[in-house]
This record gives structure tokens, sequence and C-alpha cells, in this order.
């Protein structure tokens, strides 16, 4: 793809496993400010999200093609969002212990120049082992818990906590490129 390509995101895990499909691209802040509607299915309110973040993005490079994702984690129908505080970190990840909880991702791939947009979402499975009092303060110290969905990065200090992946763990680090490389192709 010759175009210009935008990745809606800042994180620093998108960024790098983007850098995997070989391509190159910028990095912008959507500003998109996020509002989660209680009434969308899990894997519709991670697809809104991420086109919302796209058309923000896209208004400031209207030539570009454009790559914006959210992601959430659910857990017995509950949206578990980045921690607050350590509290609020070992309650979620005392909630996950020993028990699966499922990760969305919302995918959209916008095409500024002409419009065609292409939204898809996608989940996996994740089951934690059984986590002992021990062990979970351990991780909490590391502060690794704050600013990541769910309490806890799969791709790093949080790999020690999970027993099974069922689905694409780069959805899990939140950037599927499987179905990234096949939407691209569409636009």
């Amino acid at each position: 793809m010759k175009r210009q390509i935008i990745l809606a995101s800042t994180s620093p895990r998108r960024r790098e496993l983007l850098k995997h499909l070989g391509i190159k691209f910028q990095v912008a802040d959507s500003g998109y400010e996020e509002v989660h509607h209680k009434h969308f299915k899990p894997q519709d309110l991670v697809k809104f999200l991420a086109e919302g973040k796209a058309r923000s993005t896209a208004r400031r490079y209207p030539k570009a093609v454009i790559i914006a994702a959210d992601t959430s984690v659910y857990f017995k129908g509950k949206a578990y969002g980045k921690p607050k505080n350590l509290a609020q970190a070992r309650s979620m990840l005392k909630g996950f212990s020993g028990k699966t909880h499922q990760v969305y991702t919302g995918l959209c791939v916008l095409d500024a120049k002409t419009g065609k947009t292409t939204v898809r979402a996608v989940k996996t499975l994740v089951t934690f082992r059984k986590l002992n009092s021990k062990g979970l303060k351990t991780y909490l110290m590391t502060g690794e818990p704050m600013g990541k969905a769910g309490a806890y990065a799969i791709q790093g200090l949080g790999a020690g906590l999970i027993e099974k992946v069922s689905g694409d763990y780069n959805n899990v680090v939140g950037l599927p490129l499987t179905l990234l490389e096949k939407m691209l192709g569409e636009v």
C-alpha cells in the first residue's frame, strides 16, 4: 500500500504490533472522547468506539488510510477497563483467578479519501491460573496492572497469570494482526 497510513492510537503495544506487518505508518492520537453505551453488546461497543476513533482522526488526515482499534475486557457480563488504583486492580485480578474472561477488540480501517470503511470485532478467551495472595501482591507491586484494561499485560509480566488463550493472542495485546492485514486488503 503506497498511501499514507495512520495508526489512530498512541498505544506502544499497538505500534509495536503494527510494525510486524512491515508497512510504513504514522501515529496520531485520535482525540476521540469515548462514550460507553451500556445498551451495546461487547462486540458492538468496541466496533463503535474503533470507528469513532478512525472518523475523528480522518478529519485531520483526509487522504490517508486510518487504522483504529478499541479493546475491552469482559467478565460475567461486565466491562473491565483500566483500574483507577491498586485496590481496583487487585479486585479485578482476584475475580479473574482460575476463571475465563473475554477480550474483544474492535478494528476499523477507514479510507479517508473515498470514505470506504470496514469495521470488525474479534473475541479471544483468556483463562487465568489460580492466583495465590503472594503472587498477586508481587504482580501488583510491579505497577504493570495500571493503565491496562483488565489490570494485566499479557505481553509483559502478566503472561505468568495466564493458563490458556483461546483465539488470537495479538487481540489480547490490542491489535489482531491477521484480521487487520485482511481488512487493509479490502480498502
